[in-house]
């Protein structure tokens, strides 16, 4: 008797998807532009987003002007972003942005597309374009609304990218220096301090760019020592002034005196030759 009791519930389970599904297929094939996109809004509002982004896109092209267009644009962008398919929710935030300028929706999808290619931002080891993507579009967006409420929060997380980026030019200067590429890492080290001047990290850099500059005089051709060994000098007075009791400063002044030394090393030898 259970198990008879059981079956019969499949089968009205079964036929209820069935029905569902049926549903969803005659609205599909209707030809029926209207009733397309009231279905299509009445599945966004449910949370079924993929029926309504499938019928959205059956009748996106037949829509002319009017709140049902924007409000149809602006829903299916929306149901990329639900679907966690980031990087065509930040392509139809954008495009609404660009299409409908006069748009009450206009400022929330400018905010999303920046935000969807901030959800893109994958961990500081990878590849940043959605990172630089996303300051962009967030300093764009400050930009064009001012007074929005979101815009504190778009500067944090501009903050947040930038300490990334920081972050990853960081570790490839490092791996520069590891991998004993010293004229490398010092490019690599100078070009972070220039993009960010104000990094938390910039103490240990100008420490990593005067053991750079040393290293690189210390595997150079003669013809090259002096120069190279000057501007190690160089670089640590820089550290010093900046730091001049920082956690690397005894390291620091002991470089300057061995660059010194060599300096003086080198001048005896012009002499005696």
């Amino acid at each position: 008797m259970k198990k008879t009791h059981v079956l019969l519930l499949l089968l009205v389970l079964m036929g209820m998807l069935s029905a569902c599904k049926s549903e969803f297929e005659r609205i599909r094939v209707s030809g029926d532009p209207e009733l397309v996109l009231r279905k299509a809004f009445e599945y966004y509002d449910k949370g079924e987003y993929q029926k309504s982004q499938t019928l959205f896109d059956l009748v996106l092209n037949t829509i002319r002007g009017g709140k049902d267009a924007e409000r149809a644009y602006f829903n299916y962008a929306y149901t990329y972003y639900h679907l966690e398919q980031f990087m065509l929710a930040a392509y139809y935030f954008k495009n609404f942005t660009n299409t409908f300028t006069n748009s009450d929706y206009r400022e929330e999808a400018a905010y999303m597309s920046a935000y969807s290619n901030y959800l893109l931002s994958p961990t500081f080891r990878l590849d940043q374009s959605n990172s630089r993507q996303a300051i962009d579009e967030f300093q764009l967006f400050t930009n064009l609304f001012p007074q929005s409420k979101r815009v504190a929060e778009c500067n944090k997380l501009i903050d947040e990218l930038r300490r990334k980026l920081e972050e990853k030019a960081f570790a490839e200067g490092e791996l520069y220096f590891n991998l004993r590429q010293y004229q490398s890492a010092l490019i690599s080290f100078d070009n972070l301090l220039r993009d960010y001047p104000e990094s938390p990290d910039a103490e240990r850099v100008r420490f990593l760019i005067a053991q750079s500059a040393f290293l690189l005089s210390e595997n150079s051709i003669v013809e090259k020592k002096h120069d190279r060994y000057a501007e190690t000098v160089t670089r640590c007075n820089d550290f010093l002034e900046k730091y001049p009791t920082g956690k690397y400063s005894r390291e620091i002044k002991q470089l300057r005196r061995d660059a010194e030394q060599a300096l003086k090393d080198l001048a005896k030898r012009l002499k005696t030759t």
